[in-house]
């Protein structure tokens, strides 16, 4: 008896402390007109078993440090195995000595067409294809990893990046929509991470960790500072839009924070915001609403 009370201890250490995420997933099937279908049920809860369940990094993560994110997959249409979908993915941190937690990845992936065969396995390889629906998650996964360890390290990311690219890489080989090498004015996974790894962007991943470890991180000590660190932060995109306008990597980045920066500006302690706004209007101009909404 203490034998199996002594492994069943063991196991339930394990599957503790070796997932990264707490996330989310929800399939959508209403625009196909057949949303009560079973198939769309098992794939629903075999995805969030899949990201929640696989130890995706070899860290030990205790329950309180996994990653709040959801999933949000919309079938618009399918024949038998066939599924043509798209992918809303968001991600959060928590705030030092808050219970407020900051957005840190939106995605609307447009391109995530995919073949399911009900129950069939799931099974991620770091350096080999298994099927699309499982690189299109697997890689959302990693950078969701990647952008969180930005955020809390400097250039933390950066092996997150690299299992992504490699993602890209071994996934580019069938074809699929959206892992094509990037072009011109292309809002993919590949033409994402391209810019997030490009010295082009080099302030991307400078700005993920100023403004929340050491600007929002900092703001329960003194909101003021903390502001004004938020405030240097954001100043150093234009850097970044004079030498690449309106990319799309920037737009990734304002699509999660527009709303948080509009409400750090708007309350607590007054700070000069002349320049930011200015700068905020230049570099996201379709979030001018919320920055005119920052009076003080």
């Amino acid at each position: 008896m203490r034998n199996c009370l002594f492994i069943l201890s063991f196991i339930y250490t394990i599957s503790v402390f070796s997932q990264e995420l707490n996330c989310n997933l929800v399939v959508n099937a209403q625009q196909t007109g057949n949303e009560n279908v079973q198939v769309f049920k098992t794939l629903e809860k075999q995805l969030q078993e899949f990201v929640n369940n696989t130890k995706w990094t070899n860290k030990t993560v205790a329950p309180q440090e996994r990653i709040n994110a959801s999933m949000v997959i919309l079938i618009q249409d399918y024949n038998s195995d066939s599924f043509q979908a798209s992918i809303q993915v968001q991600s959060s941190r928590p705030v030092f000595n808050s219970t407020y937690e900051s957005p840190i990845y939106n995605f609307n992936d447009r391109d995530f067409n995919f073949q399911y065969l009900e129950f069939q396995n799931l099974n991620f390889s770091p350096t080999q294809f298994e099927s699309n629906l499982v690189s299109v998650i697997a890689y959302h996964v990693y950078m969701i990893l990647g952008m969180d360890a930005d955020t809390f390290e400097r250039n933390g990311g950066q092996a997150y990046y690299e299992q992504a690219r490699t993602i890209v890489g071994y996934s580019q080989q069938n074809n699929g929509k959206g892992w094509e090498p990037p072009a011109g004015g292309d809002q993919t996974r590949s033409a994402l991470l391209d810019n997030l790894m490009s010295p082009t962007y080099k302030e991307y991943r400078e700005v993920l960790y100023n403004y929340h470890r050491m600007g929002l991180d900092n703001m329960h000590e003194n909101p003021k500072k903390g502001k004004e660190t938020i405030s240097n932060a954001l100043e150093s995109f234009q850097t970044m839009n004079s030498r690449r306008p309106n990319s799309f990597i920037l737009r990734v980045f304002f699509d999660a924070k527009a709303d948080e920066i509009e409400q750090i500006y708007t309350d607590g302690p007054s700070v000069d915001i002349t320049k930011l706004v200015n700068t905020l209007s230049k570099i996201a101009p379709m979030h001018a609403s919320k920055w005119r909404n920052i009076d003080f």
